[in-house]
């Protein structure tokens, strides 16, 4: 298939629609997921009948949500959750009751027993209890709750005095919470549904930081309490209130620490999970309804703690644990008490994420066949092997029926584009909710190689019709990221396939750094960022080289966002490997990014001088020799536009010749079509003249 740019651009990517946010029904008998009927990114809500096949459209789309139609609030959590779908985006079902809530444009929709009710106004963040008897969200930055047999609402927390537009909220997740710590929310109902915990933030004391609508008619201007490394974050504390009101008993998690998770344990007590500042250390603490707690455990590393969704408990009180103390993540088993009973799962292997606990067994996704791919498995909570649920090579994921005796199973690899399928335990499939579309493009090449000091790294390939050819390496290399695996999403990425078909040889190479090889591989960053990578980067070129692959020194790179800073520094401190960069959206300096994301690898800058004056790109502008482009959009929330707006004035200062592309109305991620295209154009136009 021949590609154009309006392809490139196009998203969702060919192959990529496919069932989402799939969930079982409370009494197991059905299916539900959001998917589009036409492949767009505009979603409805379907049902599936597991005992008949049927198949019924709950939503459809009218109505539904659009980057266009919702809060600013929610537009900043869509961009922090990489939501780019539209139409129904968000349901949930009661845990233990067959109550559905529905979220579209300002309006909450609730169905229970036949009946439809809905609940009008500002919803943030919506959640119901288990037993479905409330439902609650945030407005106007404080805590409120509604009956879903009623509608009735009132408001848990706040006072006349002090309220969310001064730089106080409760019960929403705080900046860094949202976009680095993987939590986005900011209240936890207790089990029996009559008490609700919730996070208080307090921003006050951190400077706003404006971002101006420069293409928008008219003056608008966004203030954001931005945490920058070496300074101050929010204070929070955490209180829980009785869900029909009254005052609320106060837990101080301590001064300048992360509030990283909270959970309510089945006897009645609220597990939270506290990261200290450096984030070496995380506390798992119980809480009784007065605020009086005991720690549990404690998880302590050199590197750092990586957080995660694995804690599950078990109704007599034991729970399943994640933890990275050998150097791979595994799962554990603990008592009400915090005394580990055992070990779970263990080797030279991670596990990426617990799928489901039942009384008998867990379920999980992990890569012990080795890092490219990843299956799912169950292992015995009493102890012995795990055992591999799934056959077919590449990624799997997935969720468990409550009662373990059926599985949904999410599949894709280079050679097959994502199929759905309903699993009975041996794997024999009940049914398939989703067919792969066929393959339209080559899978690209994986290539083993080794780093000059032995470590063995993986590229993929895509290949031109004529070798040698010149090259374009396409990264990304931070963490948490893994680019190199057995995967659709690899064969998808139509930039790189369209610059494979003009005659580029396109690479991507993961670099130490990269997830899913350990904490030792991913820690190799520590206090160094933009150091190791580059050596990598560039080891994986010379070997290309050496395979008579590329032609002469015609060689690129591009990325967004880490990757961006990282072909941005691969120009200025590898120029006699690089001769031309695409930067989006890069990290320019370290000291400009947020709290969490950058001292978990770097430290604090007072703590690191050296680190951040070496990672930083402006540092090295003097070495830069090749042609760079820069694009970034100037609503970026996330990587202020200040990043390139700081480089381009030490490119001009350094008489450095470069090219801009400026995306006034985008954020971190580009929305628009159009803009899109217009990127891939000048992308294709830069690497044509420079390379």
């Amino acid at each position: 298939m021949s590609l154009t740019l309006e392809d490139v651009a196009r998203i969702p990517r060919p192959g990529c629609s496919f069932p989402g946010k799939i969930a079982f029904t409370p009494d197991g008998r059905r299916l539900t997921y959001l998917h589009s009927s036409r492949g767009d990114l505009v979603r409805e809500l379907w049902c599936l009948d597991l005992a008949t096949g049927d198949r019924t459209k709950l939503f459809d789309a009218s109505g539904g949500i659009t980057d266009e139609n919702v809060s600013r609030e929610e537009a900043l959590r869509r961009e922090r959750q990489r939501i780019r779908e539209s139409g129904v985006t968000h349901y949930a079902w009661a845990r233990d009751a067959e109550v559905l809530l529905v979220p579209l444009r300002g309006t909450l929709h609730l169905l229970a027993g036949g009946a439809r009710r809905a609940v009008d106004g500002e919803a943030v963040d919506p959640q119901l209890t288990r037993d479905g008897r409330l439902v609650g969200f945030v407005r106007g930055g404080e805590l409120h709750v509604a009956e879903t047999s009623t509608g009735r609402t009132r408001r848990l927390t706040g006072s006349q005095e002090l309220t969310g537009s001064q730089g106080v909220t409760r019960g929403l997740a705080e900046y860094v919470a949202q976009e680095e710590m993987g939590r986005s929310g900011g209240f936890w109902f207790s089990r029996d549904g009559r008490h609700v915990a919730f996070e208080e933030v307090d921003e006050r004391h951190i400077p706003p930081f404006p971002i101006v609508h420069q293409a928008r008619e008219g003056l608008q201007v966004e203030e954001h309490r931005y945490p920058f490394a070496g300074r101050r974050n929010a204070a929070v504390r955490v209180g829980i209130v009785p869900v029909e009101g009254g005052p609320a008993a106060w837990i101080d998690v301590g001064e300048d620490l992360y509030l990283a998770r909270a959970a309510w344990h089945p006897d009645g007590r609220l597990f939270v999970q506290i990261q200290s500042r450096d984030q070496r250390k995380l506390d798992l603490r119980a809480y009784d309804l007065q605020g009086r707690g005991e720690t549990l455990l404690t998880e302590e590393s050199p590197l750092w703690i990586n957080l995660h969704h694995d804690l599950r408990f078990l109704e007599n009180g034991d729970f399943v644990w994640a933890s990275e103390r050998t150097g791979f993540k595994h799962l554990y088993l603990y008592d009400r008490t915090g005394r580990l009973i055992r070990p779970l799962t263990s080797g030279t292997w991670g596990v990426d994420a617990v799928l489901d606990v039942t009384d008998r067994d867990v379920f999980f996704a992990g890569g012990r066949e080795g890092p490219l791919e990843k299956h799912l498995y169950r292992v015995p909570l009493a102890g012995g092997e795990a055992a591999r649920l799934t056959r077919e090579p590449g990624m799997h994921d997935g969720i468990v029926a409550r009662d373990g005796s059926c599985f949904v199973d999410v599949h894709d690899s280079r050679t097959c584009a994502y199929s759905v399928a309903v699993r009975r335990m041996d794997g024999s499939i009940l049914h398939r909710l989703h067919e792969p579309a066929a393959a339209k493009f080559p899978a690209p090449e994986i290539l083993p190689f080794r780093s000059r000091d032995g470590e063995t790294l993986y590229a993929a390939l895509y290949k031109p019709a004529r070798l040698p050819a010149p090259l374009l390496v396409e990264v990304y290399g931070g963490p948490h990221v893994q680019m190199v695996n057995d995967s659709w999403a690899l064969t998808a990425d139509l930039r790189a396939q369209y610059l494979a078909q003009q005659g580029y040889l396109v690479a991507r190479i993961d670099n130490r750094g990269s997830a899913r090889r350990g904490l030792a591989f991913e820690g190799a960053i520590a206090e160094r960022m933009g150091t190791v990578e580059i050596r990598d980067q560039t080891d994986g070129v010379r070997h290309l080289r050496s395979m008579g692959l590329v032609e002469d020194d015609r060689v690129g790179i591009y990325g967004w966002s880490y990757g961006g800073y990282l072909a941005a520094m691969c120009l200025a401190t590898a120029g006699d490997v690089f001769k031309a960069a695409v930067a989006g959206a890069p990290v320019t300096h370290w000291d400009g990014y947020d709290t969490h994301y950058t001292e978990r690898y770097m430290r604090a800058p007072q703590a690191n001088p050296e680190g951040y004056r070496i990672g930083s790109v402006m540092e090295h502008v003097a070495g830069i020799t090749g042609r760079l482009l820069l694009v970034h959009g100037m609503l970026d929330e996330n990587v202020h536009f200040r990043h390139t707006a700081r480089l381009v004035q030490a490119l001009v200062r350094a008489r450095k010749p470069h090219e801009i592309l400026l995306l006034p109305d985008e954020r971190h991620m580009p929305r628009r079509e159009e803009d899109r295209v217009t990127m891939e154009a000048r992308i294709e136009d830069f690497f044509r003249r420079n390379v």
